[in-house]
């Protein structure tokens, strides 16, 4: 049994499907963040959400500690998020994302959001994120909805990218 999923690559339908929520944080469930953690570190990426491993239930990871300047992991595991608040405020970010390889673009989003969800040990925690760690949570709570940051794109931009994607899996680059 492998450490790791493989990462789903667009256009899989499982990426436009709605994750449903997890009743509780169970061992299997904590088993599946720990799992979904070292995909995501190995793949390297700062978030995941349980579609991109082809699993639909309301499950997210993500860390944004640098390791190559030296600091030491600090994993979020989220079961069942939920966005509570958002600023009117507005910020614009380059994003990526592991299941479309390769491809980057702004997205503008709420600059800060409060988050609510259940923690690794079940627990009901909240988050206020501002910068890079709202845009995050942000990029995967759209993944558990079924949306992909290149929906927030023109379709002009949208179809160039995911053709790409497509040449870059002709090549077995991917």
């Amino acid at each position: 049994m492998s450490n790791s999923y493989d990462i789903i690559i667009v256009p899989d339908p499982v990426l436009k499907q709605t994750a449903q929520p997890v009743s509780k944080v169970d061992a299997a469930v904590q088993k599946q963040m720990d799992k979904m953690l070292a995909t995501m570190y190995e793949a390297p990426g700062i978030g995941l959400a349980a579609n991109q491993v082809n699993l639909l239930n309301r499950v997210l990871v993500m860390d944004l500690a640098r390791k190559d300047e030296g600091e030491a992991p600090t994993p979020i595991c989220m079961a069942n998020p939920e966005i509570i608040w958002e600023s009117e405020e507005l910020s614009v970010m380059q994003e990526g994302c592991l299941s479309i390889p390769q491809q980057y673009a702004d997205v503008e989003r709420p600059a800060r959001v409060r988050v609510k969800y259940l923690n690794r040990e079940g627990k009901q925690d909240e988050l206020e994120a501002d910068g890079l760690l709202s845009h995050c949570v942000q990029h995967e709570i759209d993944h558990l909805n079924g949306v992909l940051f290149v929906d927030y794109l023109s379709s002009l931009k949208r179809n160039m990218m995911l053709r790409k994607v497509q040449k870059l899996k002709k090549q077995m680059v991917l």
